[in-house]
């Protein structure tokens, strides 16, 4: 038979569905995918219902649901003196994901440079690569999650044609400052890049924070892309409700890309989102709250038991260092940890393209249930005789 096709040739296995598996094998507690335990608001699902027993179940138009766009114009508007126009800078995607895929597909060509940051997100290399590009990482650094500003100019080309920004980062927790925003925008100027900010993590910004967002830097509104989700916001990761915000030249190409692959998003889950972001600024007080709770709770155990590192900024995940209590790998380790003391993490080396710093951490993700956290912690106690 003839080969298959040369573009997934090399992608192995998800690290999450790896981890996964072994959790559900060995009864283990899974803090290793990124989704909450417990469920989104009960509004939210009973929007979807009534749009549901409302007949509101056929395709929807494929930039999304106009209701929806006019409220995520109206949510960048109030929040961060944005515009972005209804019918041209504005899509409804399958989740941020997707819109990330498509962003790529409709700026990237084969032979063109795509600087991001690592640990990173594995989608964004996946989807670099089967658009022909060529990823080129910056790693972050320290107890902080720091980038070095030479190692960030070397990365620069003329043939970067995209930045990748992931603020709050996945899976660091790290907050961009303006000042490390600007530096990149800076370089992003010099070199004629796009730039892409994933920002789905953008209310879970702790200890007083303040989440900034690509949409505030006016000189570079011509070339960004901002990227975020409902699925996130509220908790509902399997609804898949995301949206893209750029320029109407950007936005046709990424609906060329759009109309062939999803086409539309669910139509109820799209108007439940619509009348949910009506009430986000009461909610994502909540929403911090629950959240703030829950990584301190999380943070504490993990001190006790000897971890040392800096509580996260933003996100609702951990990296923590392993060295003192082993000297095997991430992977090693991680497997370890499900086999004897029954609990699931992720090992982020599989996030890193260069360096080897991701072989120190294992990343926890603290979206769960307290008595789901205090199980966690407990089981997780007798590292402290090793």
């Amino acid at each position: 038979m003839k080969n298959l096709a040369d573009r997934t040739q090399g992608f192995g296995n998800s690290i999450f569905g790896v981890m996964s598996k072994m959790a559900t094998e060995h009864n283990a507690i899974n803090l290793a995918q990124g989704f909450p335990d417990f469920d989104g608001p009960e509004f939210l699902k009973e929007y979807a219902l009534d749009s549901i027993k409302a007949g509101e179940n056929q395709y929807a138009a494929y930039p999304g649901l106009r209701i929806l766009r006019e409220k995520v114009s109206q949510k960048y508007q109030r929040e961060y003196s944005a515009n972005f126009d209804i019918d041209n800078e504005i899509t409804i995607t399958n989740g941020a994901t997707e819109g990330i895929y498509l962003t790529i597909n409709a700026l990237i060509n084969p032979g063109d440079e795509v600087v991001m940051f690592e640990p990173v997100y594995d989608s964004y290399v996946n989807s670099i690569k089967m658009a022909g590009g060529i990823p080129k990482a910056v790693t972050l650094k320290g107890k902080g999650f720091n980038f070095d500003e030479s190692e960030c100019e070397e990365a620069f080309s003329s043939k970067t044609k995209l930045v990748i920004l992931n603020t709050p980062h996945n899976p660091t927790g790290k907050i961009f400052s303006k000042e490390e925003m600007q530096f990149i925008i800076d370089l992003a100027l010099k070199h004629d890049a796009y730039i892409m900010s994933d920002e789905v993590y953008e209310y879970l910004v702790f200890d007083g924070k303040k989440h900034i967002s690509l949409c505030e830097f006016n000189e570079v509104r011509e070339r960004s892309i901002i990227i975020s989700s409902a699925g996130k916001t509220f908790g509902m990761t399997g609804w898949k409700i995301g949206w893209v915000l750029t320029t109407p030249e950007i936005t046709n190409e990424i609906r060329k890309v759009h109309q062939y692959v999803t086409f539309s998003i669910a139509t109820p889950f799209q108007v439940a989102v619509a009348r949910a972001l009506d009430h986000i600024d009461e909610y994502k007080k909540e929403f911090l709250n629950l959240y703030e709770q829950k990584r301190n709770r999380f943070v504490k155990g993990l001190k006790e038991i000897g971890f040392d590192f800096e509580a996260p900024s933003g996100t609702y995940f951990i990296l923590v260092p392993i060295k003192s209590f082993t000297d095997k790998d991430d992977v090693e380790f991680a497997k370890e940890l499900i086999k004897k003391y029954q609990v699931a993490s992720i090992p982020p080396s599989a996030f890193y393209l260069k360096s080897d710093e991701g072989k120190n951490y294992l990343r926890l993700c603290f979206a769960k249930k307290d008595e789901t956290i205090d199980a966690a912690i407990k089981n997780l106690q007798a590292l402290k005789s090793l």
